[in-house]
C-alpha cells in the first residue's frame, strides 16, 4: 500500500525555496547597483531612472542594453583574475587562489 503524500511538507519546502530565491535576487540586484556605481545615488533617483527607461524601452534598445551589460560583466571578471595573477607573480607564488600567507 502506498504512503499518502505529505502536501503540507512539499508546500513548506516550495515556500522556503521561493523565499531563498527572492532573497538571492535582491542581494544580486544590490551587488549590481554597487558594481556599476549607482549605490551612491538616492533610491528615489534610481527608481525614477528605471521607470523612465521602462517607459521608453524598445526591443532594439533592450538588445543594446543587454549587450552593454554583458560586456560590463565580461570585462569585470578577467580584471580580478589578472589582478590575482599579477599579485602572485609579484610575490613569487604561481597559485592565484587565495590562501594562507606565510
Amino acid at each position: 500500500m502506498r504512503q499518502p503524500r505529505n502536501y503540507d511538507a512539499a508546500l513548506r519546502a516550495l515556500t522556503e525555496r521561493a523565499r531563498a530565491l527572492k532573497t538571492k535576487k535582491v542581494t544580486q540586484l544590490g551587488e549590481v547597483m554597487i558594481a556599476v556605481g549607482a549605490g551612491e545615488l538616492e533610491p528615489e533617483i534610481i527608481a525614477g531612472m528605471l521607470l523612465a527607461s521602462l517607459d521608453q524601452m524598445t526591443p532594439a534598445q533592450q538588445a543594446d542594453w543587454r549587450a552593454r551589460g554583458e560586456a560590463f560583466f565580461r570585462e569585470r571578471r578577467p580584471r580580478r583574475a589578472a589582478s590575482a595573477a599579477s599579485k602572485g607573480a609579484e610575490t613569487g607564488d604561481q597559485d592565484p587562489r587565495p590562501g594562507p600567507q606565510g
